[in-house]
């Protein structure tokens, strides 16, 4: 059975698992038997479906393991894969992998899961990923401001071209110009990684969300220096406000100062700015480099946390003076996994926004290609035919 996107939505009922995107509901999906993953350098990501008993549809579930407990992801992965066996026995089943971890996890997953481990390229199934969610499920990407916190955009009739910060233990910067073109421009070592590391050392907190969570109740102004600081008000003449960051953590240096009077809160809340801030004008200065109006953030750095979302948006509102529009998802996190899962042929095929497209392209780009009509009639048969063989 394949993918039916009419009526795809985002669930509204409470998380089961807090911490977790929230599950896209398929009414019209029956059965897909298919899983995928995107290990990353600190967090694993699963993407799944599941029925809803008593309807015929299903959803989309989607679930995250710290990388370095990736036993306890592979675990959770075998377990759907023998509730799919009994209700399909015989059914071989395959489990598409991306990110570093699919390489240097590879052998673990095959010879733990026994199933065929197909990898998939890390970057088009960020595009991949992106792509559907923002074209194909209602109320998923919006802007974040303290004044309208969570304000949805409207389905794009063409999304193109955009620019995607991916913010993983690291950033990666990429241009779109199409379904299936898209370069890499730029990025930086600075990312989640960076703060989750700093915070580990610096904080008592444990796992990345305590540090966010604590980042809440932080006050900054203990631990930057800021404008005021320096100059004991606003510096109008440069149009820096008195409470704008002069230095991160710029008041720890000095002399006779008790390092243990600065709260884990306060530090958390200092980082979190420090790293946020300079992803957006990393950001920034490559979209007005590039042309670009529109930046989606993606990674399992943001989390729908609002210090982030907010900062991310003052910069990139900032620096290009309302010119640039930052975007956010709902399901920033699963970008590569929603990518890794529509790889699946019968997932992409059934997608409005993916039907023919990616064939279809690359042959109607070739010179070569005289015929139109036959071109489209040709891929239309290739379609049919793999339906018929599913």
């Amino acid at each position: 059975m394949t993918m039916n996107l009419i009526g795809a939505s985002i669930c509204d009922e409470e998380l089961i698992v807090q911490g977790e995107a929230r599950d896209i509901q398929l009414p019209n999906t029956e059965h897909v038997s298919q899983i995928s993953v995107d290990v990353g350098g600190s967090l694993a990501k699963v993407v799944y479906f599941s029925r809803i008993p008593g309807t015929k549809g299903g959803r989309l579930n989607f679930r995250k393991f710290e990388t370095e407990k990736i036993d306890e992801c592979i675990a959770f992965i075998s377990r759907l894969l023998e509730e799919s066996r009994a209700s399909r026995p015989g059914h071989e089943f395959v489990i598409k992998a991306t990110g570093g971890g699919a390489h240097l996890y590879y052998g673990r997953l095959r010879d733990t899961l026994k199933v065929n481990i197909q990898r998939e390229d890390e970057m088009e199934c960020l595009i991949t990923g992106l792509n559907f969610l923002i074209t194909e499920i209602p109320f998923e990407v919006f802007t974040y401001s303290e004044t309208d916190p969570m304000c949805f955009e409207e389905t794009p009739e063409d999304p193109f071209p955009y620019m995607l910060v991916n913010i993983g233990s690291g950033v990666s910067i990429l241009k779109v110009t199409s379904a299936t073109t898209f370069e890499r421009i730029s990025g930086t070592s600075l990312g989640g990684g960076t703060l989750w590391g700093l915070l580990s050392l610096l904080t008592g907190a444990k796992t990345f969300d305590e540090m966010l969570e604590a980042s809440q109740e932080g006050d900054n102004r203990n631990v930057d220096m800021l404008v005021g600081d320096i100059y004991g008000s606003d510096y109008s003449k440069v149009g820096l406000k008195s409470t704008t960051i002069a230095s991160s953590m710029g008041k720890v240096f000095k002399k006779n100062v008790d390092k243990r009077q600065f709260k884990p809160e306060d530090i958390s809340r200092s980082l979190l700015y420090m790293v946020s801030n300079n992803i957006g004008q990393i950001a920034y200065l490559n979209a007005k480099l590039h042309g670009l109006s529109k930046i989606y953030f993606g990674g399992c750095f943001i989390r729908g946390h609002p210090i982030t979302m907010n900062t991310l948006s003052y910069a990139i509102n900032f620096w290009s003076k309302g010119t640039i529009k930052a975007l956010f998802l709902r399901h920033e996190g699963y970008l590569g996994a929603v990518g890794a899962f529509m790889k699946h042929r019968s997932s992409r095929r059934n997608s409005r926004s993916f039907t023919l497209t990616e064939q279809l392209a690359q042959k109607l780009a070739d010179p070569d290609t005289a015929d139109l009509e036959v071109t489209l009639a040709q891929d239309t048969l290739d379609v049919v035919a793999d339906e018929e063989s599913d």
